[in-house]
């Protein structure tokens, strides 16, 4: 299937990039979510119309995100779990974690932005975690995990 696309999206393109997906992604994810829109004659016209007033709110989105990113960068996260003598913590720190030390903080953050590549932190240390605010603007922060016994 054929879509418009009505922002920017990481392996698929940008805005107004006229892609060939399949057609469940278009209908179940894209299209429902605002992301996407069916390439007819009538939605292209539109779009064209629509097209400053897109790519603004898309500037703006990006500016905010980078605003957040200044505010993350660098941060450090201390986060006490319970742990072992040998450092493995019993249980894990995940993402949920995360977000409610930044809340704590005072930063909100979404679930979905935290990313773990090598999942939850099973280890007392430090740990670089990725925020991803926005598809091109990627904070980093430090989260330290402490052990009480």
């Amino acid at each position: 299937m054929q879509v418009i696309l009505m922002e920017k999206l990481p392996n698929l393109g940008n805005l107004g990039d006229v892609v060939k997906v399949k057609d469940g992604y278009a209908r179940n994810y894209l299209i429902p979510q605002g992301k996407a829109k069916r390439a007819t004659e009538a939605n292209l016209k539109a779009f064209e119309a629509r097209r400053a007033e897109l790519e603004n709110a898309q500037a703006a989105a990006l500016a905010k995100a980078q605003e957040r990113a200044a505010k993350l960068e660098g941060l450090m996260l201390q986060i006490t779990q319970k742990a072992g003598v040998d450092g493995r913590l019993f249980g894990s720190v995940t993402n949920y974690d995360v977000v409610e030390a930044l809340k704590a903080q005072g930063i909100e953050v979404e679930r979905s932005e935290v990313r773990m590549p090598q999942g939850p932190l099973k280890q007392v240390g430090d740990h670089h975690i990725e925020i991803a605010l926005h598809s091109d603007v990627v904070a980093t922060i430090t989260v330290s995990v402490l052990g009480e016994s």
